[in-house]
């Protein structure tokens, strides 16, 4: 009798808790591992720098370590690939990616950069929507909703396959880990390194300027962006490069290849006004100037009869006014 009290009473174990008790713990246990080693193994910032340095000076590595976003006078910065060679180099840095949401439209993904050392960190919650846009459909695609973009263009939301929701999740955690991941290091060690990249790529370009711009049109063509885009994109045929010209497409391509941004996206965001157009002030006086040319070539018509409607000609001194327009 007392032993089916005992099973009675006995708490119900759930699976469910268990495994996610034990997924704790061993997170728990990998932590405070981390933690031992960089008590062991402490970073030297020196070091780290002149490590960081190196790389930079590599043109292999200048090559990718810096983006470029064609907004307004153009936005550049760090790239992923150069901080994962910062978290890579800087020792001590835990990166973690945890799924705490998940359903048939979205899925969302928390991101930690963790300095074991200095027991300090950042994380960031990530969204990755399962649907994609597209500008034209296929035959068979069922769209689940349209939308119209800033310029009024038709876009088709279709559910996203497997591939495409890999690809933006890639995208979105590689981003958070680079903007977390970057936190964590000095920011005076970044600008240096920074201002390397750039007198690397300099250097690099003057020793074969053709080779450069080659290369450069090669890898885009590799992307699917041809000659004749960038023609367009650079208003002048691709063949004629400037070196900053090449620098900022070096970072545009790099952009691209760490999901900032597509192709689509620098050809909108490349259109600023051109500031070689005249503005409305200008056409008015241009338009002004315009009619007394006009009327000075215009043959002298006869003076009319007193009480006509028409306005009195101008005098000399309102066209002196007119002139200085």
């Amino acid at each position: 009798m007392n032993l089916e009290n005992e099973n009675k009473n006995a708490v119900q174990i759930n699976p469910t808790q268990t495994a996610a008790i034990a997924v704790a713990e061993q997170a728990k246990a990998l932590v405070f591992s981390h933690y031992e080693l960089a008590l062991r193994r402490p970073r030297d910032i020196e070091q780290t720098r002149q490590s960081l340095l190196k790389e930079c000076k590599r043109p292999s590595f200048a090559a990718i370590a810096r983006y470029n976003k064609p907004i307004g006078k153009g936005i550049t910065g760090p790239s992923i690939r150069f901080a994962e060679a910062c978290i890579r180099l800087y020792r001590n840095v835990v990166v973690m990616t945890q799924t705490v949401f998940d359903d048939d439209e979205r899925r969302i993904i928390n991101v930690k950069c963790m300095d074991v050392e200095e027991n300090v960190s950042y994380n960031q919650d990530v969204t990755v929507t399962k649907t994609v846009e597209r500008r034209s459909i296929k035959a068979g695609d069922t769209p689940i909703k349209t939308r119209l973009n800033s310029k009024s263009e038709m876009l088709y939301i279709l559910p996203a396959t497997d591939d495409d929701i890999l690809n933006k999740q890639n995208a979105l955690v590689s981003k958070a880990i680079r903007t977390l991941g970057l936190r964590l290091i000095p920011a005076d060690i970044i600008d240096e390194c920074m201002e390397i990249v750039v007198e690397t790529q300099n250097k690099q370009d003057a020793v074969d300027p053709d080779a450069a711009k080659r290369k450069m049109l090669d890898a885009f063509a590799g992307i699917g962006v041809s000659a004749a885009d960038i023609a367009v994109y650079l208003s002048h045929p691709a063949d004629v490069l400037t070196p900053k010209e090449l620098a900022d497409l070096r970072g545009i391509f790099q952009a691209i290849k760490d999901g900032e941004l597509s192709w689509r996206d620098v050809i909108d965001k490349g259109q600023v006004q051109d500031e070689t157009k005249p503005t409305d002030l200008k056409k008015g006086i241009a338009r002004v100037q315009a009619k007394l040319d006009m009327s000075k070539a215009a043959p002298v018509q006869p003076a009319q009869e007193p009480g006509q409607d028409d306005e009195p000609p101008m005098t000399e001194e309102q066209k002196a006014f007119v002139a200085k327009l």
